[in-house]
């Protein structure tokens, strides 16, 4: 299955390609973006992770980095991908969700908007049983994102880092929901 190109009232969610490596520069050099996922990145750097992004969507049917468009303009890029660490659990059946926005796009409810999309994506196309997300546990925003989603506070883990950020001593969050209760909260008729 090839991945797909989806839709939300106000964002077209393209997979992402060579085409995007310019915004990606942008998206990754900017400090704030960065702030709770590392240092701000050069054009190498970005082109490296670029190529890691492209092979994400080789990996599993379906999953893969999608650029947002809101009119046409890029906005950030939102990510399916299949675990990558033992401790997320298998690969079959989950998949892990992802979102990075240019700062003059935060606050309009695009990262929320787009990170639907790809639930209902993974779970009604796909077949998913269970989406997760994580993010340090000091990233207030991307949490209230998870929760705004739907998905339920899971855990607090910490990991290794060569050159922790501020605030790693406090964790790293794991947010999830299920195919179940994903379909339990949908509106009537929806």
């Amino acid at each position: 299955m090839a991945q797909a190109t989806l839709h939300t009232a106000r964002i077209t969610l393209v997979p992402l390609s060579d085409e995007h490596l310019e915004h990606e520069v942008e998206l990754d050099a900017d400090p704030e973006v960065m702030r709770y996922l590392d240092d701000p990145r050069d054009r190498e750097e970005v082109e490296a992770h670029h190529k890691r992004r492209l092979a994400a969507a080789e990996r599993v049917p379906g999953l893969g980095f999608w650029a947002g468009l809101v009119a046409g303009e890029f906005v950030g890029w939102w990510i399916l991908e299949p675990p990558t660490r033992a401790d997320q659990g298998p690969i079959e059946g989950q998949a892990e969700l992802g979102y990075r926005l240019l700062r003059r796009h935060w606050r309009r409810g695009l990262a929320s908007e787009g990170a639907r999309e790809l639930l209902r994506h993974g779970f009604e196309d796909l077949g998913l049983t269970r989406v997760f997300a994580e993010t340090m546990a000091v990233n207030a925003a991307s949490r209230a994102t998870m929760a705004t989603i739907g998905m339920e506070y899971v855990r607090t883990f910490h990991l290794d880092f060569d050159d922790p950020l501020p605030g790693t001593d406090l964790g790293e969050v794991e947010y999830a929901i299920t195919r179940e209760r994903w379909l339990a909260a949908r509106p009537a008729g929806a």
